[in-house]
């Protein structure tokens, strides 16, 4: 069963997203790596050094699952903006296989970063997307800059 793209294949190669969560008093942002798998968006809780306590952004999504993701590609160029936003759900779940192995072919610093063995999976519910074009308008595929 082949599953339909939800981000651009510009975007999907992007390798740095924005993340955001919805905090106790205010919005919480962070970048982050992230793969599509299955018409999913994966973001690894991976061993880089942390805080050493919980993650914020679970902390969050265990409160309140409604996340945004941002990819957006900047240029000197201003004719060549563009960004693709994910509006959805996120739940913590188990980093398996098969998303290791894109994470991992998409990232090679997975060579010598441990990547954890969870990760949060992104349910999209919206996908929005904007190119610069001659007046600023909005592509005509809501899927696709």
């Amino acid at each position: 069963m082949t599953e339909t793209p939800v981000l651009p294949p510009w975007a999907t190669s992007w390798p740095v997203a924005r993340l955001a969560t919805v905090g106790t008093t205010h919005p919480h942002i962070v970048p982050v790596v992230f793969c599509e798998f299955r018409g999913a968006i994966y973001v690894p809780i991976d061993g880089k050094p942390k805080s050493g306590r919980r993650l914020q952004r679970l902390r969050n999504i265990e409160r309140d699952a409604a996340v945004c993701l941002l990819v957006d590609a900047y240029d000197d160029d201003w004719s060549r903006l563009r960004w693709v936003r994910v509006d959805g759900r996120a739940e913590e779940t188990p980093t398996t296989d098969a998303v290791a192995a894109v994470l991992r072919a998409k990232y090679p610093q997975y060579g010598s970063t441990p990547l954890g063995s969870s990760a949060i999976r992104i349910t999209v519910d919206r996908v929005r997307s904007w190119r610069s074009q001659p007046g600023g308008e909005l592509s005509a595929d809501p899927r696709g800059c």
